[in-house]
């Protein structure tokens, strides 16, 4: 077990649509990134209790020892100061009327800003040495990512050399972690479009960002290029995408926002949009900002220190998959697959994909069995495992498949059962990181531990694009579905 890389974490944050709240957000010093919550939540006997979420900020200095940044009031301090330090960029400051000149600024202002901070937090951690070994983690929520992402994909911004960067070494950055960005843009629903379109072309408070044809400029996209896409330009197993799918908690303007962009979103930014095209992500039922946003969350944070300061990397897909039909000539079928990821020891679910928060996966029946269907990349870590007596770290991942039956195009009723599943098992697994690779135990969900410890999963060694790792195969059948589950392990730096 190597210890974890703890480089300069650099926060930055979301849009603020009125000068107003630009005002706000430049009055205060940690923009967010401060903020928790206490909320009820059930225990065990059955009472209900506040359940207080201290704050990315408070945990990543209580549980990793990074310290805040700030010196003697000053909004850039010099150094010395250490590399596990938190480092806000304000660039609301120069839009503020109080602190700037209250005029609104493009993405790629912001983020030519955003390298000009970074070179100041190099000189203030690593002095007059410039070690080449410097890197940040940026951390960005809402539109913060979307500055992020220019600054890591514009070839207009230099790299921290000064030249035109061929790669993103030259950029200094180790590590991008989203919450709630919209890289695919903020779209309406249905019947809604027009007022997209109206948005783009008025462009009131820059909101023109956030459609195709400014965030094609902004990132340095082809017409065809998918928004979501990083091009190459910086590694895209290390930009994570944490996701919201909580639309009903967005109290902005009343509700009217969360009216208007609809259903299969976390209030403000649709769930196909949020997260990078390839890259490791995560959905948890938070909305994009309020008492329950996805910044002040446990759900948030326990994704966070996993991606950042992990040491091992496990990935999950569904394969070879044969279903069957009921007997009756002209069904066709589609599926459901529900995904729920815990962590032993985390009071809450680390991703969870259901049909009641609108994010189960959906495929038709030709896709189920045609293709590798992607469950989910967890990142685990052996130093923040809960149970410290325990030499490995345990993980469940629960899964339904639920069928949708259908007969000349409508639901057939004959038999259907609402949420009835054709699957219904949870993988649990034992990692435990090695020289060379790492031992895995593996059981069903509900078997007796002591009585049964579970099968150690047999590897062969894999090469691919994203991973290097090592492969274990896990094969299933119940009457109406089989086929296997294959997971990849490797170390996560």
């Amino acid at each position: 077990m190597s210890d974890p890389k703890y480089y300069p974490i650099i926060y930055v944050r979301g849009y603020a649509g009125s000068q107003a709240e630009i005002e706000d957000t430049v009055a205060t010093p940690h923009m967010g990134f401060n903020v928790g919550s206490t909320k009820y939540r059930q225990d065990n006997d059955k009472k209900v209790y506040p359940w207080v979420f201290e704050s990315p900020l408070l945990r990543l200095m209580k549980e990793h020892g990074y310290v805040d940044a700030y010196r003697n009031g000053q909004l850039l301090p010099e150094g010395p100061i250490p590399r596990n330090s938190v480092w806000i960029f304000r660039y609301y400051d120069i839009t503020s009327k109080d602190l700037g000149k209250g005029q609104r600024k493009e993405i790629e202002v912001y983020a030519k800003k955003l390298r000009e901070f970074i070179l100041h937090v190099r000189k203030a951690v690593d002095g007059d040495t410039l070690k080449d070994d410097f890197r940040v983690y940026l951390v960005a929520h809402s539109m913060g990512g979307l500055i992020c992402r220019c600054y890591l994909q514009n070839p207009k911004i230099p790299g921290l050399d000064g030249k035109t960067p061929g790669n993103a070494d030259k950029k200094g950055m180790d590590k991008l972690f989203t919450y709630a960005t919209p890289h695919g843009g903020i779209d309406l629903r249905n019947g809604l479009g027009w007022i997209d379109g109206l948005r783009d072309f008025l462009d009131i408070n820059n909101s023109a960002s956030f459609g195709p044809e400014r965030m094609r400029k902004i990132l340095a996209l082809a017409k065809g290029d998918d928004l979501r896409s990083l091009k190459n330009r910086f590694p895209v197993e290390r930009a994570f995408s944490l996701v919201g799918t909580d639309s009903h908690d967005y109290a902005v303007a009343g509700g009217m926002v969360r009216k208007a962009v609809g259903p299969m979103s976390d209030g403000l930014v649709q769930i196909k949009n949020a997260y990078v095209y390839g890259g490791p992500s995560a959905f948890v039922h938070r909305s994009h900002s309020g008492q329950y946003g996805i910044v002040n969350s446990e759900e948030g944070y326990q994704n966070l220190q996993r991606f950042l300061f992990g040491d091992t990397r496990a990935t999950l897909y569904m394969e070879d998959v044969r279903t069957k039909l009921p007997a009756t000539d002209g069904i066709t079928a589609s599926y459901y697959i529900e995904v729920e990821v815990s962590i032993r020891g985390i009071p809450v679910k680390v991703h969870r994909r259901t049909v009641d928060t609108e994010s189960a996966i959906m495929l038709s029946k030709e896709q189920l069995e045609s293709k590798s269907v992607f469950i989910h990349t967890a990142f685990l870590s052996m130093r923040n495992r809960m149970r410290q007596d325990i030499d490995s770290m345990g993980m469940t991942v629960q899964i339904r498949v639920i069928p949708q039956y259908n007969l000349k195009k409508t639901l057939w009723f004959d038999e259907h059962y609402e949420g009835s599943s054709i699957f219904n098992k949870g993988l649990v697994f034992e990692i435990t990181p090695q020289a060379n690779s790492s031992k895995v135990m593996f059981r069903w969900l509900g078997q007796n531990k002591d009585n049964n410890p579970g099968t150690e999963l047999q590897w062969k060694k894999t090469n691919s694009k994203i991973t290097d790792g090592y492969m274990a195969t896990i094969g299933f059948e119940e009457p109406m579905i089989r086929g296997c589950f294959r997971l990849l392990v490797s170390p996560w730096r």
